[in-house]
Parts: C-alpha cells; sequence; structure tokens
C-alpha cells in the first residue's frame, strides 16, 4: 500500500467505522430494529465511499480537476458514487439517530444542492477536457 492509499482511503474508512461504532454503541436511544438498520445504511454508504475512492486512485481530489477520465469498478454504472454513497450514509445516520425532521433538513436544503453543484462543477471539467469520451461516458451512467 502507498502513503496516498492509506492517506487518501484507509484512513478515513478507520474514522468513519470507529465513529460509526460510538454513535451506535454511545448514542441515545434503544438498540433495536430500526437502529440496526440505520447501521447498515450508513455501512454500506461508507463501503461505497471507500470503493468509490481507491478506484479514483491518484485522480481523487477535493477541488473538480481531470487528470485522467475513471469509468471502471464503481464508476461503471455511477458516475458521482462518493456523493450517493455519502447520502446513503447520512441516511442511516438519520435513522439511528431518529432524528428525521433535523436531519432530512439539512439533508435537503444543504448537502443535496451542495452535491448537485458540486456533480455539475466537476462535469464541466470533465467535459472540458475529455470531451466526446465523457459525453458518451455520461451517456450510459447514473448520476
Amino acid at each position: 500500500m502507498d502513503p496516498g492509499s492509506i492517506r487518501r482511503v484507509w484512513l478515513p474508512l478507520l474514522l468513519g467505522l470507529y465513529c460509526l461504532y460510538f454513535v451506535f454503541v454511545q448514542g441515545p436511544g434503544a438498540r433495536d430494529l430500526t437502529r440496526w438498520i440505520g447501521l447498515a445504511l450508513s455501512l454500506l454508504g461508507l463501503a461505497g465511499v471507500t470503493i468509490a475512492r481507491y478506484t479514483l486512485g491518484e485522480s481523487f481530489s477535493i477541488r473538480a480537476k481531470a487528470t485522467k477520465l475513471v469509468t471502471t469498478g464503481i464508476y461503471a454504472r455511477i458516475r458521482n458514487p462518493i456523493y450517493v454513497s455519502g447520502m446513503i450514509f447520512l441516511a442511516g445516520l438519520v435513522v439511528v439517530f431518529r432524528r428525521p425532521a433535523s436531519w432530512l433538513v439539512v439533508i435537503i436544503i444543504i448537502v443535496i444542492p451542495t452535491q448537485i453543484i458540486r456533480a455539475r462543477r466537476e462535469a464541466r471539467v470533465l467535459e472540458a477536457k475529455f470531451g466526446d469520451a465523457y459525453r458518451q461516458y455520461r451517456e450510459r451512467t447514473w448520476f
């Protein structure tokens, strides 16, 4: 494993797992089926983010830049799997905390619009760099 992979993928995964453990075990509320479903959703989302970041490799960045058009793995079906997986992760937390009204307001008003804006910005950068190859990729993938 290279140091970049450890920093980009594995440390965030470990931190996410620790946080989920802490929230699940120490957080308020009963540890019933609803809480387990929330944990499962959160783990699914965290796994998706991890797989997506690993697949991106050195192409991962916080700001939109076009170093390489990644179209394999999870990116063969979803253009923005980190955003989609992040939403699944947050949905799981909403279920674990049982605070749908307050959490959903944050997600719907802040997170979703922010992710859409970022995805559109990334799309413009990728289309400018890769042209027809990106447009063809966009036609056969979701979000």
